[in-house]
């Protein structure tokens, strides 16, 4: 084997800072740590996430509008806060710490989380009637708890799925095509923990204890760090590359510096340094692309670009260095369009619960299932369709396209955006035959209506389906086509569009409220949804879902994917 052989040609090292020896490290014999930590580390977050506003309903009291608002609120800065840890692992830890130190914070909020639902003092004092009276500390003890996890968060989000895939070598054809599955099996390693947190844990926070029902999850975040530390000597580590922001920030300083400046029509007179590796640590040099014509003047060379006989950075930049900029910017409408499909998502953890608890739960005449386990089937059917996708809908595609991934990432995302909108159809399909039904049979007052809650497994289903389209081909897609040294930050750009999505509906909730309930009237999501009209909201996100998707098939049309420099003998 030659020597070239023995060593990872991507730049990665192992744990001591060495080259990572190829046969010793990476690939999928280390795969399995990050999966399981992935795993773990999910079924923490849905263990608590899934169950959360019946939580706030019930132990704090609150109404089905502040409840569902706090929850889209928390989950929004839940993905965040991935772009501090992201902005940490690309410029100064790496992956691997970042991962390591946000989940100590993870834990402790973890911690605190369950104390708050167990500890007497800590949890909030219910009378004869099981109506509860927190006190201004006890839920500013929660909302901590909560935000310290959404922080602790921030640092693992963005990093476990790009930590994962710089175990393969894209300079090895072999390994490149075992990444594309690894994003699969990745997804689904989160729904495993999903699976187990939306049946078994919220039955227990339902039927068991508040306290058992978040006390389980915190172990398990304890295992996800085991997990991850248990493979250190496996792992494959890309050098951080300094802050991505800075050299943002320099290439549009320089640019607007040069404003009046000519950009040459011959490509090869912008400047790029003459070693065959980029400027830029733990990155590839890039080719230059036409699009964006004007962040080329940074990197045209005048007589004041040089101080003391070295290029000023804010006045001059590589070909590489711009083109980081021009990937991102061309990556921003794409990311856009993730926003509304992560609205609908959203709708999991909050409308579709909220829905459920107006329906008949029950499962022969003694168990009753929680609303929020009815997101199970969400689960189920992206454990269902990511191996479906991968073994036989890709081979099937591959053969008409001619594609070697089936589907290119923004049709397997364009896909994934249409089925999306079926799920909310079908959301708003099911709630006017049930308010149908209680306008038939004047239910209007029932605490649950003779209608079994799996008629919104459906609507579960669908979601979860969509999710193998398009969130699976978003982590690729920002992987992809991000620059090397800024991965991390690009994979917590794609997770925004999940924050986004939480924040507009937030919002949209907020002022459906507002209109709906002028003059006196309930509006659409009164705390009594017999009383009011759900389905209207269902439209209204179907309506906006359709519009995102003609807006993406005209932004993806022109979109130019990232092309690395080769480098010749």
């Amino acid at each position: 084997m030659e020597k070239d052989d023995i060593y990872t040609k991507d730049g990665t090292t192992d744990i001591h800072k060495n080259p990572a020896l190829k046969k010793e490290t990476g690939n999928w014999k280390a795969c399995p740590y990050i999966l399981g930590n992935e795993c773990c580390e999910r079924l923490a977050y849905y263990g608590m996430g899934t169950n959360l506003v019946n939580y706030l309903k019930i132990r704090l009291n609150q109404g089905n509008v502040t409840a569902s608002n706090n929850v889209t609120n928390w989950s929004g800065t839940c993905y965040i806060t991935p772009l501090i840890g992201a902005f940490l692992a690309d410029a100064y830890l790496g992956r691997y710490w970042t991962i390591a130190s946000f989940s100590v914070i993870y834990v402790f909020g973890m911690a605190l989380l369950t104390m708050s639902a167990s500890v007497h003092g800590l949890k909030p004092s219910c009378d004869e009637n099981k109506i509860c009276h927190p006190t201004g500390s006890q839920s500013a003890v929660l909302f901590v708890a909560l935000y310290l996890i959404a922080l602790g968060t921030g640092g693992i989000k963005p990093c476990v799925s790009s930590f994962g895939a710089d175990q393969f070598d894209e300079n090895d054809e072999s390994e490149k095509k075992r990444k594309s599955s690894f994003f699969n099996w990745f997804y689904l390693s989160i729904n495993i923990g999903a699976l187990f947190a939306s049946s078994v844990l919220v039955w227990i926070q339902m039927n068991v204890g508040w306290g058992w029902g978040f006390g389980i999850p915190a172990v398990a975040m304890a295992l996800a760090v085991v997990s991850f530390f248990s493979g250190t000597r496996l792992y494959r580590h890309q050098k951080p590359g300094g802050s991505p922001l800075t050299r943002i920030s320099q290439v549009l300083v320089a640019s607007f510096r040069k404003f009046q400046v000519k950009v040459p029509t011959e490509k090869s007179l912008l400047y790029e340094i003459a070693d065959k590796e980029s400027s830029i640590q733990g990155s590839r040099k890039l080719d230059h692309t036409k699009q964006l014509s004007f962040l080329d003047k940074a990197a045209v060379e005048t007589q004041t670009d040089c101080i003391k006989g070295s290029a000023d950075p804010w006045r001059l930049c590589t070909v590489t260095q711009v083109e980081e900029l021009k990937a991102v910017i061309r990556m921003l409408p794409i990311w856009a369009t993730g926003i509304i499909f992560a609205t609908v998502y959203s709708q999991m953890s909050t409308m579709f619960v909220l829905q459920g608890n107006t329906m008949d739960q029950h499962m022969g005449p003694h168990f009753q299932i929680p609303s929020a386990s009815l997101s199970l089937f969400d689960t189920v059917s992206v454990i269902f369709w990511a191996p479906v996708y991968d073994r036989i809908i890709v081979p099937l595609a591959r053969k008409f396209t001619g594609h070697e991934r089936g589907f290119t990432q923004l049709q397997r995302m364009g896909i994934g955006l249409v089925i999306s909108i079926f799920s909310m159809v079908t959301a708003g399909i099911l709630e006017v035959v049930r308010l149908n039904m209680v306008k038939r049979h004047n239910y209007y007052d029932l605490e649950y209506l003779p209608m079994s809650i799996f008629w919104q497994v459906p609507q579960y289903f669908l979601i979860g389906c969509a999710e193998v389209f398009t969130f699976i081909g978003q982590l690729e897609f920002f992987y992809d086509q991000a620059p090397d040294a800024m991965r991390s930050m690009c994979s917590a750009l794609s997770l925004t569009t999940v924050a986004l999505g939480n924040y507009l509906s937030t919002l949209l909730v907020t002022i459906v409220t507002k209109v709906s309930t002028r003059d006196g009237k309930l509006g659409w999501i009164p705390d009594n949804l017999n009383r009011g009209h759900l389905d209207y909201f269902y439209w209204l996100l179907a309506v906006m879902s359709i519009l995102n998707f003609l807006v993406y098939l005209w932004i993806s049309k022109w979109y130019t994917y990232k092309r690395v420099a080769v480098n010749l003998p």
